[in-house]
């Protein structure tokens, strides 16, 4: 996750129109991706087929997750650009979630993919945790392992002994917390560990797929649908992985001479919002009997209020 102290504005009137446009920017988009989250969740929600089916859980598990990711992202880059301190003990639910959430997605993507190839290569004995009624134990798995890690991250990290968790008001920003060397190896390690693990069950799943495209006589358009969807789970596995691209975006602001809040902007825009953003577009939308369906109810909505 990017450091908020990037964005910290400065007293003078020059930084008062750059950070009035952030906010235009990032709040009305927020609202427009919350909306297509809402009307999808609403869809699943309507029609049981949906619900029946593992791959459509999952999805809907991620944009769940990708929705809080969100929130807990954009009200933390608001209140730190509105100033607004607060003790750090009501500042570390709005950061557990954010990192939970954020770790969590590469965790989802690999399950998708999985659950592409035991769809593809076991399509009448499926293993009994990826069936529909069964699919919970894997999203609880998923949502322990996302929390466990922040919740050591947060433990071995060493507070300002100065510092009232309870009383001082602070900014809420990771910097707050992450304060030790050890802590910021931890974070590292967990984090090349998490997307790599992740990338090599993308690349043997999709590996494996391709080769069942040759063994099969029939259906092959799941199969190459099958391929062509974790083919995008590595596309956004890749835009995750962008996130910690900031420190080439850091020598390019000493290079150029750049605004680092301006940077900071860009890097927090486009590598952690743009990647949610696109979710629901590049997995719902493509979807036939998804879209099919979000058709239906939204021009059930329209006629109910056009009279």
């Amino acid at each position: 996750m990017f450091n908020l102290s990037d964005f910290q504005p400065n007293n003078t009137a020059h930084y008062e129109l750059p950070v009035i446009i952030k906010v235009s920017i990032v709040i009305p988009l927020t609202c427009m991706f919350l909306g297509c989250i809402a009307v999808m969740l609403h869809t699943f929600a309507s029609h049981r087929q949906f619900l029946e089916t593992s791959r459509y859980i999952l999805f809907a598990y991620m944009l769940i997750n990708d929705a809080f990711q969100v929130i807990s992202s954009v009200v933390l880059f608001a209140l730190f650009v509105c100033q607004i301190k607060f003790p750090l003990f009501y500042c570390i639910p709005l950061l557990f979630v954010s990192t939970a959430t954020f770790q969590n997605t590469p965790l989802i993507l690999a399950a998708m993919s999985l659950e592409r190839y035991v769809a593809i290569v076991y399509p009448l004995q499926r293993p009994l945790a990826w069936r529909s009624d069964r699919i919970w134990v894997i999203i609880l798995a998923l949502w322990i392992i996302s929390c466990l890690f922040p919740l050591i991250d947060f433990s071995i990290g060493k507070q300002d002994p100065n510092l009232d968790p309870f009383s001082t008001p602070v900014l809420c920003k990771s910097a707050e917390l992450n304060t030790s060397p050890i802590q910021m190896l931890f974070k590292a390690v967990i984090f090349i560990i998490f997307f790599a693990v992740v990338a090599i069950i993308i690349l043997f799943t999709y590996v494996r797929i391709l080769l069942e495209t040759r063994k099969l006589r029939q259906d092959r358009a799941s199969v190459n649908k099958a391929m062509h969807t974790v083919v995008l789970h590595g596309f956004q596995l890749v835009l995750c992985v962008l996130a910690f691209t900031h420190p080439i975006t850091e020598s390019l602001v000493k290079v150029h001479g750049w605004q680092p809040q301006d940077m900071a902007f860009f890097n927090y825009f486009t590598f952690i919002l743009i990647p949610r953003f696109l979710s629901p577009l590049i997995y719902g939308f493509r979807d036939q009997n998804l879209r099919a369906c979000i058709g239906k109810s939204l021009l059930c909505c329209s006629r109910k209020v056009s009279p």
